[in-house]
């Protein structure tokens, strides 16, 4: 039947406005190290991220800049690593925590205030059930 299942199907972007692009693209080019895909002048840059996509928006007029609508959450391999060589460049993280056996996470604010969230997922422990669940269904195919 028409308009049945999901109308939307897949997250394309998340975007954040920023007062300054210069400035914004540097922070998360040289600071985060993410790769800039794509930039129209001072109005719109596009970054890859692991095959997504996170952008940024030059305010416009009629719309100010209102941090804290979003988060922009990065997977990291190791959130030590990360939050140390973060810190030598300048960040300054605010709230931190974990999900027993879950995740843990760690956050700070981009130049105009955005938060943005670092976040390592746990890793299943050798011998464990889900460990064992995986191994069955691999060796199935």
């Amino acid at each position: 039947m028409p308009g049945d299942g999901p109308v939307v199907t897949t997250l394309d972007h998340v975007y954040y406005w920023v007062s300054d692009m210069e400035r914004a693209v540097r922070f998360y080019r040289e600071i985060l190290g993410l790769s800039l895909h794509n930039q129209e002048g001072d109005n719109w840059a596009v970054f890859d991220v692991g095959g997504r996509q996170f952008a940024l928006h030059r305010l416009v007029e009629g719309h100010p800049a209102a941090p804290g609508g979003a988060t922009a959450v990065f997977a990291v391999e190791d959130l030590d690593r990360a939050r140390t060589v973060l810190s030598e460049r300048g960040v300054q993280f605010g709230h931190e925590g974990d999900v027993e056996g879950y995740a843990r996470f760690a956050s700070f604010q981009d130049p105009d205030g955005n938060t943005v969230q670092l976040i390592e997922y746990a890793r299943p422990k050798a011998g464990s059930a889900s460990n064992a669940r995986d191994a069955e269904l691999k060796g199935s195919h």
